[in-house]
């Protein structure tokens, strides 16, 4: 979840300047870039304990220990909650707690993976000098809600009273849940369009592949990735899997018709979050929100209120795939791989636009409700999800062939990054199902060494 945006006071007088916002992230091929996103469960090393704000160890204390040159402190209310990179990276906090690296526009995977390494040997350096620790999973393993330490931001406040009057499961989706996503280009607006028809038809291969959340407060749970069984009951206003992105007419204008039917939570104002939740970005541009009489939004506003829809895969400047559990290093290289695969060589593109073509959205949407409980093996027309994420793959890896981004050191091309998934497919094993074997043999039925194996 995202930080305040940089100020924008341009204010909104229709919605072609919603339109025109969106539209302006389009680049040429030569200019698109990469940004991935991760987070990880900090804990207690003693008592395996999410971590709160205050405290030894503490997040506060983390992210003070992570500030130096790299990385300049945020402060709300004098609170430091989160930090921000020269490169223009951030590293921020999760409702509970979850530590976040929003990375850098970076040109190739060998950076992005070296940007996650780095970044992860910063946290674990900080975790080892503070008595803390950091894990990759989808969901917390042990932990009940009511044992996380929410932190001190004000949308997260808003958000934490709204959730439970739309949905069952948003509180745990703001504070037992990890994800890793990546962020790429569009060129036009025909780009985009088919680039959001493919990844979202596709999304739920992406959340088999990276289901890694089979344990809730410290036993099996009867998913493969709870995390994203938890999003089906969040918000219905904010969710889903968008079937108009597939109907005829789909475009930029198309988006913010959505957006704007998406209820508010929050108005930022001089460090400030005023609640408006389930009010009316509509209203609001009319002069017409509830104790914002007379006054419109501004771009700020609109940046601000794009970060509050949750779909699978979501639109602003560039587009976000969002289906992924968070997991361990080479996931986190192997999501941005998958995507930039299938998306950043055009004869690769055109192949997963062919692949989907006669889907239904009741056949992807089918999709979408079986692989939180049955990941790879979930039926899907004469085959499983199995089948699908094998051709995936290797429509992935002529893309990456392709590209032909060599590393500098290695001379290796992309390709390398998408070998875990390429053995998940080979073995027909998760990771998720991986955990569910060492807990029903080496640990004995217990849960507490999950800390160890996966831990960075």
């Amino acid at each position: 979840m995202s930080s305040p945006a940089a100020l924008d006071e341009t204010v909104i007088d229709s919605k072609d300047q919603l339109i025109a916002y969106i539209a302006s992230g389009e680049k040429p091929r030569d200019k698109w870039r990469i940004g991935t996103e991760h987070e990880k469960f900090l804990y207690c090393a003693d008592s395996l304990r999410p971590l709160a704000y205050d405290g030894t160890p503490g997040v506060k204390g983390l992210l003070e220990s992570l500030s130096g040159p790299d990385w300049e402190p945020v402060l709300e209310k004098g609170n430091i909650i989160a930090l921000k990179g020269r490169d223009g990276a951030s590293v921020t906090l999760e409702p509970g707690g979850q530590l976040e690296l929003s990375g850098a526009a970076l040109e190739n995977i060998h950076q992005t993976c070296s940007e996650v390494h780095r970044h992860l040997h910063q946290v674990v350096e900080a975790c080892n000098e503070v008595g803390a620790g950091t894990v990759g999973l989808g969901f917390n393993p042990i932990w009940k809600r009511g044992d996380i330490h929410w932190m001190p931001k004000g949308r997260y406040k808003i958000m934490k009273e709204y959730m439970p009057k739309k949905g069952n499961l948003g509180l745990d989706m703001m504070c037992r849940t990890c994800t890793v996503q990546v962020n790429l280009d569009f060129a036009t607006e025909a780009d985009m369009i088919e680039k959001m028809r493919i990844s979202l038809a596709l999304q739920p291969m992406a959340t088999a592949l990276f289901a890694n959340s089979p344990f809730t407060e410290g036993k099996p749970n009867g998913f493969l990735s709870y995390r994203s069984h938890v999003w089906t009951d969040t918000d219905p206003d904010r969710c889903g899997m968008l079937p108009f992105v597939f109907e005829d007419g789909f475009g930029y204008e198309r988006w913010v018709d959505y957006l704007l039917d998406v209820p508010m939570y929050f108005v930022y104002r001089d460090g400030v979050y005023h609640d408006v939740s389930g009010k009316s970005f509509r209203d609001y541009m009319a002069g017409k929100l509830e104790g914002f009489e007379g006054k419109k939004p501004t771009m700020t506003d609109w940046s601000d209120h794009m970060t509050t829809a949750f779909p699978e895969v979501r639109l602003k400047k560039f587009i976000e795939m969002r289906g992924a559990d968070g997991g361990p290093w080479g996931n986190l290289c192997a999501l941005p791989s998958l995507w930039v695969g299938l998306l950043y060589d055009a004869q690769a593109q055109s192949e997963a636009a062919a692949l989907i073509a006669d889907w239904s959205i009741d056949e992807i949407s089918a999709m979408r409700d079986g692989v939180p409980k049955t990941a790879l093996k979930t039926p899907f027309r004469d085959g499983t999800v199995l089948d699908v994420a094998r051709e995936v793959l290797k429509i992935c890896r002529g893309g990456l062939e392709r590209r032909a981004r060599l590393s500098p050191t290695s001379g290796l091309d992309e390709t390398q990054y998408i070998k875990p998934l390429e053995s998940i497919v080979e073995s027909g094993k998760t990771l998720a199902e991986d955990l569910l074997e060492a807990y029903e043999t080496r640990w004995g039925g217990k849960i507490d060494p999950i800390y160890e194996e996966c831990k960075y």
